[in-house]
């Protein structure tokens, strides 16, 4: 089979490899869709915890090619979308439900080859029947149940004034998510202008191309979702006295934030993170399937495995009006 192999920082490689070996508790499956992700580039970039060399691709749906011999819950010809995040269920996180942060977590597509491939494995406990979703869809629920673990975190008054930083495809999720809890007003900032003009088309209430023409001090809560450290270290600026703080964005590791302890305690504010998500892949593929969701319009590229490296291109660059970018392996 094929499979896009990051054998280093900044070294993408398409190979002829073998099959993967099918565990008793495993399904192997034929990938149909796979999502590029910040994750995904920082990964190539060398930012991001995992050992190389690494399969990447932690967002995708497919059709189950075979099944271990201990599976009892799929068979071949099933549909299924994968939770990467793999818990031992039974360490202290775990057993306080915390599986997010089990202590000896893997993922699929960080820690073990992942949906950039033509086939992958995955433990039966980490597929979800996808029913009859497009797959390009079901390759959503992965990053909108990280989405929804991140707004139960913030867990928005109801109509509220919201701020989000940047207009990607996580971004637009989140304007999604938010507009379910009944916020009030949600303006986006993102320097690009596309994408700027995709979220007021996706529901924004205002848009805006700097954080310069931003009204400070004024909203409820402020949700970075670029990971970029200029940005996050600007929240503090536009989120009124007692609000809240959600660091979404998946920032690169070892920088350092500035921002001023002083601030943070004349505005009494609370400043919260969200890692991956927790047991939310149900909802996220219930949101999907109902149709509550929109994701209209926000798949801008679908390539073959082989521009893979072009897809993290159009991403790092901001270029073709890129929103999106799915790999089909198959």
């Amino acid at each position: 089979m094929q499979a896009a192999q990051i054998t280093q920082p900044h070294l993408l490689e398409i190979l002829e490899i073998p099959h993967p070996k099918l565990a008793d508790d495993e399904l192997l499956i034929k990938v149909m869709a796979s999502g590029i992700c910040g994750t995904d580039i920082h990964i190539f970039r060398g930012e991001y915890m995992g050992a190389y060399p690494v399969i990447p691709g932690h967002e995708f749906s497919g059709v189950v090619e075979s099944v271990g011999r201990t599976v009892t819950r799929f068979q071949p010809g099933d549909r299924v979308a994968i939770e990467p995040n793999i818990a031992c269920d039974n360490c202290e996180n775990c057993l306080n439900n915390r599986h997010n942060f089990c202590l000896n977590w893997s993922a699929v597509g960080v820690t073990r080859p992942g949906g950039m491939a033509q086939y992958v494995t995955a433990p039966e406990k980490a597929a979800f029947n996808i029913g009859a979703l497009p797959y390009d869809l079901a390759a959503f629920m992965e990053p909108l149940s990280c989405v929804l673990h991140g707004v139960e975190r913030l867990a928005p008054a109801m109509a509220a004034r919201l701020a989000i930083f940047g207009a990607g495809s996580i971004g637009i999720l989140l304007l999604q998510v938010l507009r379910q809890t009944g916020a009030a007003e949600i303006t986006i900032v993102d320097k690009n202008p596309a994408r700027a003009a995709f979220a007021a088309q996706a529901g924004a209430d205002q848009v805006y191309h700097s954080l310069e023409n931003l009204p400070r001090s004024d909203y409820d809560a402020v949700i970075d979702a670029t990971g970029a450290i200029s940005a996050m270290s600007r929240t503090l600026d536009y989120v009124r006295h007692g609000g809240k703080i959600l660091l979404f964005g998946v920032p690169p590791a070892g920088q350092t934030m500035n921002i001023e302890a002083f601030s943070i305690f004349r505005k009494g504010l609370t400043i919260l993170s969200s890692f991956t998500s927790l047991r939310n892949s149900y909802q996220a593929l219930a949101l999907l399937q109902s149709g509550r969701i929109s994701l209209t319009g926000l798949v801008s590229h679908q390539l073959p495995l082989a521009e893979l490296q072009r897809g993290i291109e159009l991403i790092e660059q901001g270029r073709e009006d890129v929103r999106k970018v799915l790999i089909l392996p198959n």
